[in-house]
């Protein structure tokens, strides 16, 4: 029996506003799963970045340094 498993590579052209709604579907589909998981609280690893992360925007948020954008500002600077 031959174990040399050969696979034809498939390439896909995708415009920038396609890929982008692949990509807000995946990340959409993450998110429900993971929400999923567990009702209520999560913990994370104190080690981890994320946790860092967390811990940084809610020091912006406490001390009002927070500034948040709307989709139609982003896009619009995403095409400068």
């Amino acid at each position: 029996m031959n174990n040399n498993v050969t696979t034809e590579e498939t390439k896909i052209t995708l415009t920038v506003q396609q890929l982008e709604e692949v990509v807000r579907k995946v990340v959409r589909e993450e998110l429900v799963e993971f929400a999923a998981q567990e009702l209520g609280i999560f913990h994370l690893d104190k080690e981890s970045p994320l946790y860092e992360d967390m811990e940084d925007i809610l020091e912006r948020k406490k001390s009002g340094q927070l500034k948040f954008h709307t989709h139609d500002e982003i896009i619009t600077c995403l095409h400068l």
